[in-house]
């Protein structure tokens, strides 16, 4: 068992982050031009609300998640491989939802990766459409939104 922390990236994560993105094997083949060229930039995580989670242990980046405030949009999500099934991308969402929720943000857009849809069903997000197609996406995307819960 992973024993996992969620912190704020700081600048310096921006490397690290983008390995992680780029490694993953969910963006293979036709999904790969979603990803491909795209990083992680420091600016990127100064200006937006980026948290990953880390191995307790020995700091490994297993996932981490980046957020729009306004209009607030899950822009990023990523597990590691190695990660999967894990329970992180659960706690990646709590997060982000308790985040949110600190922010007065009442519901949080999701553009999906396609395969990754049933996994934001599973953790509450409805769906409340679909992208058309778009330049590097060139299929229908799943849009989702996450009802942030008073607590």
């Amino acid at each position: 068992m992973i024993e996992t922390t969620i912190r704020h990236a700081d600048e310096t994560d921006a490397d690290r982050l983008t390995a992680l993105m780029q490694a993953s094997s969910a963006y293979r083949g036709a999904y790969f031009a979603m990803i491909d060229g795209y990083r992680v930039r420091p600016d990127y995580i100064a200006r937006y609300l980026v948290r990953m989670a880390v191995d307790t242990a020995d700091d490994r980046v297993l996932g981490f998640y980046g957020m729009i405030r306004e209009p607030a949009e899950l822009d990023l999500m990523f597990v590691a491989d190695e990660a999967q099934g894990l329970g992180v991308g659960r706690q990646l969402i709590a997060d982000m939802l308790d985040r949110a929720r600190e922010d007065g943000i009442a519901s949080v857009k999701v553009v999906s990766h396609p395969p990754a849809e049933r996994f934001y069903l599973k953790v509450g997000a409805v769906r409340t459409g679909t992208r058309p197609p778009q330049p590097k996406t060139p299929w229908e995307q799943p849009e989702l939104r996450f009802t942030v819960e008073e607590r």
